[in-house]
C-alpha cells in the first residue's frame, strides 16, 4: 500500500476533477477522518475527494488503483461502527455532493437518485406521488441513502416495513480498479444470476462505491395511531411483545424503553411519562388501526401492564410518538448531569424476541457490576435492542470499564442466539466480535469475496473482515 507525497498524490487525481473537489486543508480532514463511533481507529487522510458525478469517482478510483493508495468511501458519516474512518494516507471518497434524484417512476412504483441523497428529501420528493420510501433511521433527516446501502439502515419501521435491503432493486457501481458495472434490475421479479445487489448492501463501502441506486417505492403511509403501555417489569413488557406477535397483529413500530430509559424521559417532562418500569409504544397504520389498537391495548393489560393509554386522535399519537423521539435528548441530558467528559456509546445488539426480556436483565446487571449507567432502548418488535452506555470519556478508569461492559453486552447477545449487530453494521469496532459470530468457514469466504472485488485490498481497508 503506497503513501504518497500529497502533492503527488493530489497531482494524479487533480485531472478530470474541478478544482475544489480536492480538499488537503488539516482541520477539514481531521473532521472527516471519522464517523459517529467511539473506540474505533482512524488514521491520517492524505486528502478529501467530492466528485458530483460517476465518471469523477472512476477516475478516482482508477488512479488510487495504480498508484496503490487506499480509498474509503464516505456519506454523511452517521455511522456507528467506525466504517467509514480514515485510514493512514488514504483518500477520502465522500459522495454527499451526488445529492441528485434522477426519475420518479410512478407506474412502476420506483425512484433513481445517486448516494448523496438525503433519506428525509427522498421521502419528500416521492410523497406529492401519493408514494414513499419506508426505511427511516434514526438519522434520516441527515444519512444519505449510499450510507443506508453500505450499512443496510434499518429503523423504528422494520417490524412491519423491512431494511434498507428490501428496497434496493439495483445498484451502478464503481469497482476499486475504477470500471463501472449494474446490478439488479427494474422489474418486480428477476432470478438472473448471483444477487450481487443484496452483496453490495451492506458490505461498508468495502467491495465497491455506490454512484446510482434504484429503490422501490411503496404506496404513503397512512398516519399511524399509537398506544402507550407501563409494566411493572422487563419480564412483563417482554410477555406483552410476545403476545402482540402471536396474535398476528403487525404494528408499524413496537419500541420497548427500559426502566432508566423511561426514568430519563419522564425526568426531561413528557407528560405521559411518570415514575414506574419500562414502557412500550406501540403504533398501528392497518386498515381499522383503532380496532388494533384497542386489541393490543387488552395483549398488554393481559400481561401486567399498569398503565395503558391508548390515543383518541392523530394529536395524542404525536404525543405517544414523542415519547421515543426524546430518548436521544433525555440522555443527553442525563450525561450532562455527569462530571467530566460525558460520552455516550450506542451500541447495537439484536436477539430472538423470546429472549428480549432475559437480555435487557442482563445489560441492567452489566451496568451494576461495572458501576456504569447502561440505558436500553430498541426495536422490540424485530428484536433489535440498543443499549447505550454511559461514562466519562476523560477517566480512564470509566472508560475501561465501559469498553468491559461493551463487550459483556455483546457477549450476552451472542449467548441468546442474537447477533452483534443489527443495523451499525461491523467496521472497525466490531470485526473482532464478528469473528466470534461467523464460523470459520464463513469467515474464509467472506474474506474470499473481499480478494474478489478488490485484489489489492485498497478499498476500506481494515474494515468489517482483515482480507
Amino acid at each position: 500500500m503506497s503513501h504518497l507525497p500529497h502533492a503527488a498524490l493530489f497531482e494524479a487525481l487533480l485531472p478530470h476533477l474541478p478544482g475544489d473537489a480536492l480538499v488537503t486543508d488539516p482541520v477539514q480532514l481531521a473532521a472527516h477522518s471519522h464517523d459517529a463511533a467511539p473506540f474505533s481507529d482512524r488514521g491520517s487522510p492524505a486528502l478529501l475527494a467530492l466528485p458530483t458525478t460517476p465518471e469523477q469517482v472512476s477516475h478516482i478510483l482508477r488512479a488510487c488503483y495504480e498508484l496503490g493508495v487506499p480509498v474509503v468511501p464516505q456519506g454523511a458519516r452517521t455511522g456507528l461502527a467506525g466504517a467509514a474512518n480514515a485510514v493512514d494516507g488514504c483518500v477520502l471518497l465522500s459522495t454527499t455532493r451526488m445529492d441528485r434524484i434522477l426519475a420518479i417512476d410512478p407506474a412502476n412504483r420506483l425512484v433513481r437518485c445517486e448516494p448523496g441523497v438525503v433519506t428525509k428529501h427522498l421521502n419528500e420528493a416521492v410523497a406529492p406521488h401519493g408514494l414513499s420510501y419506508p426505511p427511516d433511521p434514526a438519522s434520516w433527516d441527515r444519512c444519505t441513502i449510499g450510507g443506508n446501502i453500505a450499512t443496510d439502515a434499518g429503523g423504528v419501521c422494520c417490524v412491519k416495513y423491512g431494511v434498507t435491503a428490501d428496497y434496493v432493486l439495483g445498484l451502478d457501481l464503481v469497482l476499486p480498479d475504477g470500471r463501472r458495472t449494474r446490478t439488479g434490475r427494474e422489474t418486480a421479479k428477476g432470478v438472473a444470476g448471483y444477487d450481487l445487489t443484496r452483496l453490495i448492501v451492506g458490505s461498508e463501502g468495502t467491495l465497491a462505491v455506490v454512484v446510482g441506486a434504484t429503490l422501490a417505492l411503496r404506496p404513503l403511509r397512512p398516519p399511524a395511531h399509537a398506544l402507550l403501555a407501563r409494566f411493572p417489569g422487563l419480564t412483563d413488557a417482554g410477555d406483552a411483545v410476545a403476545a402482540i406477535t402471536a396474535h398476528g397483529h403487525t404494528p408499524s413500530a413496537l419500541e420497548l424503553l427500559d426502566r432508566a430509559t423511561s426514568q430519563a424521559v419522564a425526568e426531561l417532562g413528557h407528560p405521559l411519562m411518570g415514575p414506574g418500569g419500562p414502557t412500550l409504544i406501540v403504533e398501528s397504520e392497518g386498515p381499522d388501526p383503532a380496532a388494533e389498537l384497542a386489541a393490543m391495548a387488552g395483549l398488554c393489560r393481559r400481561t401486567g401492564a399498569v398503565e395503558v393509554v391508548v390515543a383518541a386522535d392523530g394529536a395524542e399519537s404525536a404525543r405517544i410518538a414523542e415519547v421515543r423521539r426524546m430518548v436521544a435528548p433525555a440522555l443527553q441530558a442525563q450525561a450532562a448531569r455527569l462530571p467530566g467528559q460525558a460520552t455516550l456509546f450506542m451500541e447495537d445488539v439484536a436477539v430472538p424476541r423470546s429472549e428480549l426480556p432475559k437480555f435487557v436483565a442482563t445489560v441492567e446487571d452489566i451496568a451494576a457490576r461495572q458501576r456504569l449507567r447502561v440505558y436500553t432502548v430498541g426495536h422490540a418488535g424485530d428484536g433489535t435492542l440498543h443499549p447505550t452506555v454511559v461514562f466519562d470519556g476523560a477517566d480512564p478508569a470509566q472508560t475501561r470499564r465501559a469498553r468491559a461492559a461493551y463487550d459483556d453486552i455483546m457477549a450476552a447477545g451472542l449467548a441468546l442466539g442474537g447477533t452483534t449487530t443489527a443495523e451499525h453494521g461491523i467496521g472497525t469496532l466490531k470485526r473482532d466480535w464478528l469473528t466470534r459470530e461467523l464460523d470459520p468457514t464463513a469467515l474464509e469466504l467472506q474474506r474470499g469475496l473481499k480478494r474478489l472485488f478488490d485484489p489489492r485490498n485498497l478499498l476500506n481497508p481494515g474494515k468489517v473482515v482483515h482480507a
